[in-house]
């Protein structure tokens, strides 16, 4: 079983492009990007249960320097209407 979750980040003042391109070498992570609003990078990962899941935002994401709060919002499915959670091209 694969799960997904989005991970809203809020940064230091001026950490954002920092906090995202170190994101993006953590692996299971599939993309972080710099946003604006009252979130500064939003990260999608991916991983195979929610207990790996967790230990990937505690151990990895929360640990990079930069980061003041995290919220990880786990992607579910409605009735099938997702499909495959793997990438399309």
């Amino acid at each position: 079983m694969t799960v997904s979750a989005y991970v809203l980040i809020q940064t230091e003042i001026g950490r954002a492009a920092s906090v995202a391109e170190a994101a993006r070498r953590v692996e299971g992570v599939i993309s972080a990007d710099d946003v604006t609003g009252p979130y500064d990078v939003i990260v999608r990962a991916r991983s195979t249960s929610m207990d790996h899941l967790g230990g990937l935002v505690v151990s990895r994401l929360q640990t990079i320097e930069g980061i003041i709060r995290t919220l990880t919002c786990p992607v579910v499915d409605l009735g099938g209407q997702r499909g495959d959670l793997e990438e399309k091209p």
